[in-house]
């Protein structure tokens, strides 16, 4: 065969390979087999590190068994590369500025100062946390199930900033971007907007994570919280508030994190939805932090399953234990609830008494009635986004 059409038939025998493994659409369990890093970044203990510029960290497994995630175990997020490394707060202002009364320059010292303090307990999760279980695989970073965290979060009400301002009658929506940068200026910059009328009390411009300053790598020294929503739109270091009139279009606004706009929120490889619309609410989920598919248990010893679920804010009703690979369910036991929008940690407590491979699987219940599908019975999207599929960890009982 000549050199030429030996290449001819590779690219087509690739081709083909390609579209073969693309024909169907499968979700399975999301790896979590990641080794945690040897290398911490600051003020964090080693996470399983995805990449180191920007900083993408996930939380091992083992660390979902309390409501509140420790400050230096909560995953980080970063999408522009360029962060700032040092900040004088006696200069650093969120600028709150466009259709408004009042332009405002607002230092971490005035809003402690001049707003009402409020607290909430919440979790934050990426949209894409859990990516790995789809396939074929979608762009974005391959997370197992640890791209989550609930803190207790101190600041201010956003709409408190606002009304301080003093909003014109034509403001509808605001632009809130921070001070990550792109290597490029041609780049957008990590733009999130919100509709004002979709405000809640709850939204907050948070100064505090867990009774400290929020952690650099979380967004230090002001952050958006927005319970319920998925992180996209949590705006890391906040530097800048541009009421508007009329929605404007935005690359992360308009392109990324957007999901099919049908029943199921899903679409096919070959055919991509044609409509879509933004990634906003949660949906239920639970997680087991212990034991880990790495537990070497004992036959006839005691053990005890622990782990966290939360939704959008409708609160958790009930989390499910199988040990018969979802044959049959039986009620863990839920800790007290934070409030609607934090974990709530559930227990299950069992002896094993045969040796061999023991699967242990946990689905969440909200007060809506809405429960968690089994893997294989989630849909595909191009994000690989939103994925809630029942966890489970197989241990040795030796």
């Amino acid at each position: 065969m000549q050199r030429r059409e030996f290449f001819k038939v590779s690219v087509a025998a690739s081709t083909a390979l390609l579209t073969t493994q693309n024909l169907e659409a499968l979700t399975t369990k999301p790896i979590d087999t990641k080794e945690v890093s040897s290398v911490a970044f600051i003020e964090k203990r080693p996470l399983i590190t995805h990449s180191d510029r920007p900083p993408l960290l996930e939380t091992p497994r083992e660390v979902f068994t309390t409501a509140i995630t420790p400050n230096n175990e909560l995953f980080v997020r970063w999408h522009m590369v360029k962060i700032p490394t040092h900040f004088d707060l006696k200069t650093y202002y969120i600028h709150v500025h466009g259709e408004v009364k009042n332009r405002l320059y607002l230092t971490v010292d005035a809003l402690k100062k001049d707003f009402e303090a409020v607290e909430v307990t919440v979790t934050m999760q990426c949209g894409g946390n859990s990516r790995s279980a789809f396939s074929p695989t979608t762009h974005g970073i391959q997370w197992g199930s640890g791209a989550m965290g609930c803190s207790t979060y101190k600041g201010v009400r956003l709409k408190d900033v606002l009304a301080k301002a003093g909003l014109t009658d034509d403001s509808h929506w605001i632009t809130l971007n921070g001070d990550d940068k792109a290597v490029m200026s041609k780049i957008e910059s990590f733009k999130r907007e919100l509709k004002i009328s979709e405000i809640s009390d709850n939204t907050i411009i948070a100064y505090e994570q867990n009774g400290e300053d929020i952690p650099f790598l979380n967004g230090y020294p002001v952050r958006l919280v927005i319970p319920g929503l998925y992180a996209d739109s949590w705006v890391k270091m906040l530097t800048n508030i541009d009421v508007t009139k009329e929605y404007k279009n935005y690359f992360y606004m308009d392109t990324a994190y957007r999901v099919p706009d049908n029943e199921t929120e899903s679409e096919t490889p070959e055919q991509r939805a044609t409509k879509t619309k933004p990634l906003e609410e949660m949906n239920v989920k639970s997680y087991i932090g212990h034991p880990t598919s790495k537990t070497l248990v004992k036959s006839k010893s005691n053990l005890t399953i622990k782990g966290v679920a939360f939704d959008e804010g409708y609160g958790i009703k009930a989390v499910k234990i199988s040990l018969d690979r979802g044959k049959t369910w039986e009620d863990a036991t839920l800790a007290e609830e934070l409030s609607p929008y934090a974990f709530r940690v559930f227990s299950y407590k069992l002896r094993p008494m045969h040796k061999g491979k023991l699967t242990i699987m946990a689905k969440a219940i909200n007060n809506k009635g809405e429960e968690q599908p089994f893997a294989k019975d989630i849909l595909w999207n191009h994000g690989g986004y939103k994925y809630n599929g029942i966890d489970s960890v197989t241990i040795d009982v030796v």
